[in-house]
């Protein structure tokens, strides 16, 4: 991947990234077809060196972008044109085109529900106390929930699906059925509980985000920096680091980030924020 330094990819804070790599899971970023194609030839043939070859079955490529209908592009290995796909998992989670974590979000959402149903027996067994099975909710639904959100934007759709998700636990915990008229506040009370799971994932977020921040390599600068080209039309996306800032009563993001800095500071502003909620 070495050979891979200099060459096209895309401009980040002033510094450019063409890849992306964890062991063996490899992702090759560049501005347009031509550029990727390049890359891929070198890889191709930098591993054909060390007697390595290509899977092109499991090679694929995709296009981000905010047009509803993706340009089509072709990427070729040994004459045998890649599959293009809208949506692939890397290291676990699943990356769309449109750059969102909707699909996501609502991939984790689903999992979390299989696993609470593969559980049930345990989660709404009423000879176990509700704070028991609260207790192995958090150990072994949650973690599969909340898996990679510290990367996750919420927006106000995606923290009230969230938000369902987290009563429609409760609710099946303890046994409520759907045509009960019960509110989520008489819900929360009978379960001896309030909303959490939203303060859990941001101070995940506001916890990695520090550690992110206090090093610098590559992480930050993805984090931090701004892509270089023209500024798109319209209402622009909310950033993690915007929603972070709101949630931890932070200010400004720049004064967000100078805090982090400090730990013991950081620390305080994000058990601060767990204090008062959501």
């Amino acid at each position: 991947m070495r050979n891979l330094e200099g060459h096209p990819g895309i401009k980040i804070g002033g510094s450019n990234i063409n890849n992306l790599r964890y062991a063996d899971d490899t992702v090759l970023i560049a501005e347009n077809e031509k550029d990727l194609q390049q890359l891929l030839d070198i890889v191709k043939e930098e591993s054909e060196k060390k007697g390595l070859e290509l899977n092109r079955k499991k090679t694929e490529v995709m296009v981000v972008s905010r047009k509803q209908e993706l340009p089509i592009i072709n990427i070729y290995i040994k004459g045998t044109r890649l599959k293009q796909k809208d949506q692939f998992k890397y290291l676990g989670s699943l990356i769309s085109s449109d750059g969102r974590n909707n699909s996501e979000v609502a991939s984790r959402i689903a999992q979390a529900k299989t696993n609470f149903q593969k559980m049930k027996t345990v989660l709404t067994n009423k000879n176990i106390s509700i704070r028991t099975r609260r207790r192995a909710l958090e150990c072994y639904i949650e973690p599969i929930l909340m898996y990679g959100c510290e990367a996750w934007t919420i927006s106000k759709q995606t923290q009230k699906k969230l938000e369902a998700t987290e009563m429609w636990f409760l609710r099946r915990m303890l046994r409520i059925s759907w045509t009960a008229k019960k509110t989520n506040d008489t819900v929360l009370e009978e379960a001896h509980t309030t909303r959490l799971l939203i303060s859990k994932i941001r101070k995940r977020q506001a916890t990695f985000f520090g550690h992110v921040m206090r090093r610098e390599k590559l992480e930050n600068l993805v984090t931090t920096g701004m892509l270089e080209g023209k500024r798109s039309r319209g209402k622009q996306r909310e950033k993690l680091i915007e929603g972070l800032t709101d949630w931890l009563k932070a200010g400004k993001s720049l004064e967000a980030i100078e805090a982090t800095k400090d730990r013991k500071k950081w620390r305080s502003m994000i058990a601060n924020a767990v204090k008062q909620g959501t």
